[in-house]
């Protein structure tokens, strides 16, 4: 069977003055996409020369379980905020494992 697998790789980067409140924002967000159905990892990374930059890498069992997940109401929150926080739109790139 094919692999269904999806991974995500979602870049933000906050407003100036304002990475702080973005970086609680973000990881509010880690304890409850967890819990969505197939998550398989929900990490967040910092790029360490410059911490207004973050970066999610995600593995989902399905594209599916994806989409569900940015349905929850916790995505759609932090969603509702993103524009008053981000200094350009999040970049997201979707991956499939090759080996």
């Amino acid at each position: 069977m094919a692999n269904k697998q999806v991974t995500v790789v979602a870049q933000l980067k906050a407003k100036p003055g304002l990475e702080q409140r973005l970086k609680a924002e973000l990881l509010a967000m880690l304890a409850p996409s967890r819990k969505d159905p197939g998550c398989i990892n929900y990490d967040l990374h910092v790029a360490p020369d410059h911490p207004g930059k973050f970066m999610f890498h995600e593995n989902w069992q399905s594209k599916q379980h994806l989409d569900d997940h940015l349905a929850t109401p916790h995505l759609k929150a932090f969603f509702a905020k993103a524009g008053e926080l981000l200094a350009e739109p999040a970049q997201i790139a979707l991956w499939k494992k090759l080996g």
